[in-house]
């Protein structure tokens, strides 16, 4: 049996990774988080529960889902002070691993990023760890999830936005990227080449850009529009004006396309992941509003932090190199999240 591992495994892309591989492999699945922003595993696996043994939970009869509630970091450094720590401490055969995904990162919204940087900088600490740990360990694969915020922030303005790819990240002649968790997401890839090349790692690196999906938390703007539309609110309120527009992908292409990545990618090279258009918040209000056949006015609240003005990517690099393309189109996404919500809030 395979050892699998995911950091942040209880985030929103953390724990999709975690029940596709659950239910596509045999393999045995360790996910890793404090749940200081992650979900408890009991609000969104469908596994019972089978034994306890500290902070560790198994799932299933054949225990292939063990959850670790812990910091991330604290893990690394048993593990790279004892490779078999984790088989001493909770009597489970799990020494190497196969595939590691690492999804652990202090991540927030944009008031996050905006109002408390310093915050969100201890990203640098927690992969500091991460890429010290997989040169010594040196694990089959691993995906390391970079960010759009990567991207230079004078290439995502109203005055000159465009189509954001790849070859717009030089590491020889770079921009400002956006705020400190976009200098964080930077560095990630630097040390990812760095592993690739001086270490012989197995590792790929993607840039999601505004996944969304039906288990978000309305701290995330897509599930958060659509309850106002659940609820009709009128006039629907926007953060800024509106116009501002991002690349808004389905959770399940983002996934789709991270398997893929690392199969097809091994010298630390980032893949961008979206759909590839364009789509201003006040597209979204309009969508959600047709779907709840509700017409009203918009407010903008100016005072809201927004970010860039516009943020998309060309995914012209996974069709024509890996053969990928998103298969579920916005307004089929935004409809099951709709749906989601209005399950949730109205039974």
């Amino acid at each position: 049996m395979k050892n699998q591992l995911i950091s942040g495994g209880c985030g929103f892309v953390g724990r999709n990774m975690v029940k596709r591989l659950y239910n596509t492999t045999e393999d045995r699945i360790l996910f890793i988080d404090d749940l200081s922003v992650g979900t408890d595993p009991e609000n969104w696996l469908d596994v019972p529960m089978e034994r306890q043994i500290g902070n560790l939970k198994t799932y299933g009869k054949d225990e292939r889902l063990l959850f670790l509630k812990s910091d991330f970091i604290d893990v690394l450094r048993n593990l790279s002070q004892n490779p078999e720590w984790f088989k001493e401490e909770y009597g489970i055969d799990v020494v190497r691993f196969a595939d590691v995904f690492h999804f652990a990162a202090i991540v927030g919204g944009r008031a996050m990023i905006d109002g408390d940087p310093m915050k969100v900088a201890l990203d640098l600490a927690i992969d500091a760890e991460f890429f010290y740990w997989i040169t010594r360990h040196k694990p089959a694969r691993v995906l390391y999830p970079s960010s759009s915020a990567a991207y230079p922030i004078s290439k995502q303005t109203e005055a000159a936005s465009i189509q954001l790819s790849e070859s717009d990240i030089d590491f020889t002649s770079m921009g400002q990227p956006d705020m400190t968790y976009g200098w964080t997401k930077l560095t990630g890839e630097f040390l990812a080449k760095i592993a690739a090349e001086h270490y012989g790692i197995h590792i790929a690196c993607i840039r999601p850009f505004s996944g969304y999906g039906e288990d978000q938390d309305y701290s995330y703007p897509i599930p958060a529009i659509a309850r106002r539309a659940v609820y009709k609110e009128s006039p629907f309120e926007v953060w800024g004006t509106g116009y501002q527009g991002r690349d808004f992908v389905h959770i399940d292409d983002v996934i789709d396309c991270s398997l893929l990545i690392l199969e097809k990618i091994s010298d630390g090279t980032a893949v961008n992941i979206g759909y590839g258009k364009l789509t201003t918040f006040r597209d979204i209000i309009g969508i959600f509003c047709k779907i709840a056949d509700h017409e009203t006015e918009i407010k903008c609240l100016l005072d809201k932090p927004v970010g860039v003005f516009s943020r998309y990517c060309s995914i012209d690099y996974a069709r024509k190199e890996l053969g990928w393309e998103p298969k579920i189109s916005l307004e089929e996404g935004l409809k099951r999240v709709y749906d989601a919500v209005k399950a949730k809030e109205l039974g």
